[in-house]
């Protein structure tokens, strides 16, 4: 339990000091927004701080937070330290910097910003990579939504020959539909605030109710990490040069054998606690509906920090439930963990709404990720989008090719896996190249004293990416050694390639002034 405590200390002191250098390195001003300037009704709309803030939270807390640290813990208490770190030095300041520059730029979304701080080959294939994991993103928020309100709240089979799984996909799949479609304040502005409520019952529940129920928890500084019912050392591997044998308890690691690679596979796993390239696209949106810059760090840093804090929180719920015994640690056990923890932490009724936040939190990414897919779509084929017939137009092919692949997922035995796998890698991807616009920003903005802030991460994330990628069975399956030495080869390039390219942008803005 200390070692939990120590890392919500990390997290909230490290997001208070660090949020504070984000904020003084991009210095936000008293200019008029992109809510006045460009004010539509639709996207452009002004709208009150704490709704913007909420709004951006449902919409980047997904199931990641909370399936990806279940998994990781198995990696033992050394995920108490590190998925704070990480987030208040990466994902939180990518959000942020993504979040205000696009809020500057008059409201842009991340192609738009890419294309600005890039070249056009990079932002092509930014906008084919984006295109792709959004749509990624709203299959994958129908499909485990959906089944975790199959299994859990209606206990049905959530099996294809189930009609009942279809029914449940149909109703996420329409409101998926009116929110994309319809303006933002009309739709999106006036539910937030109830699927808010219901995720800060399930995540504050949780949290409360770990130190009521007295969960045990495996410290960091035990030798081994080991309870009665689970090796953690074994797992890790890497502490104790053991080699480990476990399997991760779900999809994201292709169910092989973990071998004590603790990178890149643990910071892939637990993905969106700790950063998510995704979230850029969803900040691009709130840039839109903010009334002042200053409003930035809470609506952007801060709410990246508080699902940090929900990844904590399901961390522990699930080391808690796995050292009780009361979850068995198998391949495909992430998604039940979820209602083990709620209903023995919060009872029936309690446990029922608790794993309503859980399928809000999809459900409310789900829906800004095909509405930013569809803006974006627009900004690139420049398609006016201020009749409801014409945002309908842009918006049903779309959704169809979102419903083939969820179609496929589940009639495929391995179909949801594989999706699930390429989601999870290709969101952290995404991120090098916030991190790339962000480092030529600063370059750009006589700031280059600070490109230190987004290169730590980009640097550390171009490692996980390409090595994870270069060993995995659904990318190259090459051998961890050869995998590690792309993943070196290719974290050094990136910067090199940054910091050459950004000092050529600063010297051309230097000799247009």
């Amino acid at each position: 339990m200390v070692t939990f405590i120590i890392g919500l200390v990390i997290l909230f002191v490290g997001a208070a000091l660090y949020s504070k250098l984000c904020e003084h390195v991009f210095g936000p001003d008293d200019r008029q927004t992109p809510a006045y300037t460009k004010q539509d009704g639709v996207d452009y709309v002004p709208m009150r701080g704490w709704k913007n803030s909420l709004i951006n939270l449902l919409n980047i807390a997904g199931t990641g937070p909370i399936l990806g640290p279940i998994q990781g813990i198995l990696f033992g208490p050394i995920a108490f330290i590190t998925i704070p770190i990480g987030n208040v030095i990466g994902g939180a300041m990518h959000d942020y910097f993504s979040g205000m520059i696009c809020l500057r730029d008059g409201g842009t979304q991340m192609p738009d910003m890419i294309k600005k701080y890039s070249n056009k080959g990079v932002y092509t294939v930014y906008n084919i990579f984006l295109c792709l994991l959004l749509l990624l993103v709203g299959a994958v928020f129908v499909y485990t939504p959906g089944d975790i309100a199959a299994t859990q709240v209606f206990h049905r089979s959530g099996a294809a020959t189930d009609w009942a799984t279809w029914v449940i996909y149909g109703v996420i799949f329409l409101y998926y539909l009116i929110a994309t479609v319809f303006p933002i304040d009309a739709i999106i502005g006036r539910i937030y605030p109830i699927f808010g409520a219901i995720l800060l019952f399930s995540a504050v529940g949780v949290f409360v109710g770990i130190f009521a129920k007295g969960y045990p928890l495996i410290e960091l500084w035990d030798t081994p990490w080991v309870s009665d019912t689970f090796n953690y050392s074994d797992y890790f591997g890497t502490v104790f040069g053991n080699g480990g044998t476990g399997q991760v308890a779900g999809s994201i690691a292709e169910y092989t054998a973990v071998g004590g690679h603790f990178l890149p596979v643990f910071f892939v796993t637990v993905a969106c606690g700790i950063l998510s390239g995704f979230h850029s696209t969803q900040t691009a949106i709130i840039s839109r509906t903010m009334k002042s810059e200053r409003q930035g760090s809470y609506t952007f840093y801060w709410m990246m920090i508080l699902e940090g804090f929900i990844a904590m929180v399901w961390a522990a719920g699930a080391m808690g439930v796995y050292n009780l015994g009361l979850q068995p640690v198998v391949a495909g056990s992430a998604t039940a963990a979820v209602g083990v923890v709620c209903r023995d932490i919060l009872g029936g009724i309690g446990g029922t709404i608790a794993i309503l936040g859980v399928i809000v939190l999809p459900i409310t990414s789900g829906d800004t990720a095909l509405r930013s897919l569809r803006m974006s779509l627009a900004d690139t084929f420049h398609l006016e989008q201020k009749s409801n017939g014409k945002r309908m137009m842009l918006a049903v092919p779309v959704f169809i090719l979102v419903a083939a692949i969820i179609v496929w997922a589940k009639f495929d035995s391995n179909g949801f896996n594989t999706l699930w796998r390429y989601f999870a890698w290709s969101n952290q991807t995404l991120s090098l190249f916030a991190f790339l616009c962000i480092t030529v920003w600063m370059f750009e903005n006589g700031k280059s004293k600070w490109v230190w802030i987004p290169l730590i991460p980009g640097c550390f994330y171009a490692f996980i990416c390409s090595s994870y990628i270069a060993n995995a069975t659904i990318g190259f399956n090459l051998p961890w050694n050869i995998a590690y030495i792309i993943g070196v080869v290719f974290a050094v390039a990136y910067v090199a390639v940054l910091l050459a390219y950004g000092s050529k942008r600063a010297k051309k803005v230097l000799r247009a002034a």
